[in-house]
């Protein structure tokens, strides 16, 4: 397949052209003003609000204006990820596109149609006077892919739409309605260093070999926490025997379950060879308990050389249980959505930092925005009780699943005529930008759809270019049976 051969024709011209265009993230200047320019050129009315998000109004098809408004909405930055013997600079240099196949990809970096596709789409819908449709506003937002702050910041008016439509999904033939909000809530204690007296032993305990994940897309496998693991550990032997923790540190990502985890800890002279007997079998219960999700879990006790200094144990001890106490998981599923997880709940990391601070980061997501609420206060009754300081980053909120929505009754139908199968309603454990528009439009009626992408955020990403035109045609069906105004 030739990049001359493509359908539609429209939608990849314009992704070329975006693709000549540099959109990191927080650095969208020169896509607004593309954007800006294109608005201009087809004489269409063009705002920008304070943040950089864009909005182009197009009129109605004569006869359509009856119609409800429809918003369409994609983000214009992208995910800048190469490989390291790739020579790129984000900030000046085009996006080089291949085509293998059935499928397009870049050379050797991110391809940007995460999401790039869906603002190529709108803009093949406006520059397209043939097309049948009401009226359409097409919303262009800034940094979704850092925190979402262009979503953020966009204020109540900008848009007038009945319907909103986001193309911002990444598998064909689904249609998503409803996602999680998240917050992070973060852990604090305050430890004194103590001495550690003659006569010790010192080890290191490692957990290693999990397959980690994204804690909203795979939460609910079930898959070993290391730094759960790791406290197990420690807590066993903590009970047993006069340990010293001189070292803690697990996971790194707030949105990634901990694959990795270790401590350094001291016992007397004595104990070592029994706490060697200790982690053989609490090893060999882990490997049986997560024998199927975890096969390669593993658990490794090296000796140490000597410290001076450790965790005072009263701290040690409050960290510990409270370690052990805090919730990780899935914590409720979906009434609306069968199979979908509601509500969960990520012990990201645990990290030591300057001035004796130990730092515990968790994220908890739920579709509702009271369960959120919940589960983060879940969360800092946890550590509060053991005399830890917790604090709650911003939060965004989810978007709760409305089985019963009109728009996603025409998509459905439409997709059936089109393609004589049924798509697929779905809705994610994850973060889409529909949770905050909800939040400042409560009469919003959404869906998301769109192509069929794989390996986003990584230079592996690649676009299905048959779901492209499949995902086109399905658009302007649903446009061309927008219900009327009542």
């Amino acid at each position: 397949m030739k990049e001359q051969e493509l359908k539609p024709a429209g939608v990849f011209k314009y992704f070329a052209e975006i693709c000549q265009v540099p959109r990191p993230s927080k650095k969208e200047e020169q896509i607004i003003a593309y954007l800006k320019e294109f608005g201009a050129k087809h004489n269409l009315e063009t705002k920008i609000d304070e943040a950089g998000n864009v909005l182009i109004k197009k009129p109605a098809t004569p006869g359509k204006e009856n119609l409800k408004t429809v918003v369409l909405q994609s983000h214009i930055d992208m995910v800048c990820e190469k490989n390291n013997d790739v020579e790129h600079n984000f900030l000046t240099d085009p996006i080089e596109i291949e085509i293998d196949g059935e499928w397009m990809k870049a050379k050797g970096t991110t391809l940007g149609a995460d999401n790039g596709i869906g603002v190529a789409t709108e803009l093949a819908l406006l520059a397209d006077d043939t097309l049948v449709h009401g009226p359409i506003e097409c919303l262009f937002t800034v940094d979704e892919e850092t925190g979402l702050s262009g979503a953020f910041a966009l204020q109540q008016g900008f848009f007038d739409g009945d319907i909103l439509l986001n193309l911002d999904s990444e598998d064909e033939g689904e249609i998503f309605i409803g996602c999680a909000g998240g917050i992070d809530s973060v852990a604090q204690f305050k430890y004194e260093e103590i001495d550690i007296p003659t006569g010790q032993f010192f080890m290191k305990v490692a957990v290693k070999g999990l397959k980690g994940g994204h804690s909203g897309g795979d939460i609910h496998l079930g898959r070993g926490n290391a730094n759960k693991i790791l406290n197990r550990f420690l807590s066993l032997v903590a009970t047993k025997y006069d340990m010293y923790l001189c070292e803690i540190d697990g996971g790194n990502l707030r949105n990634a379950i901990p694959r990795e985890s270790y401590a350094i800890f001291a016992v007397p002279e004595a104990d070592k060879h029994s706490v060697r007997t200790d982690l053989n079998v609490f090893a060999a219960e882990i490997e049986n308990e997560l024998s199927v999700i975890e096969p390669d879990v593993k658990l490794v006790l090296e000796s140490e050389s000597p410290r001076s200094k450790a965790i005072d144990k009263d701290t040690a001890d409050r960290l510990l249980k409270a370690l052990y106490a805090a919730p990780h998981g899935v914590y409720a599923m979906s009434q609306d959505m069968p199979g979908l997880v509601e509500t969960s709940t990520n012990l990201a990391s645990i990290k030591m930092k300057p001035e004796n601070i130990i730092r515990i980061e968790t994220s908890q997501r739920s579709s509702i925005l009271s369960a959120r609420n919940d589960m983060a206060n879940t969360v800092r009754a946890v550590f509060n009780l053991a005399g830890a300081q917790v604090s709650f980053g911003d939060g965004y909120p989810g978007w709760k699943p409305n089985p019963h929505s009109e728009i996603l009754e025409v998509a459905k139908k439409s997709y059936k005529e089109l393609f004589e199968t049924d798509a697929k309603v779905m809705a994610i454990h994850a973060g889409l930008e529909c949770g905050l528009f909800l939040d400042k439009y409560p009469g919003l009626d959404m869906i998301s759809f769109g192509p069929t992408l794989r390996g986003v955020h990584s230079p592996d990403e690649r676009m299905h270019i048959p779901s492209v035109e499949k995902f086109w045609k399905h658009l302007l069906d649903i446009l061309a049976n927008i219900p009327e105004k009542k």
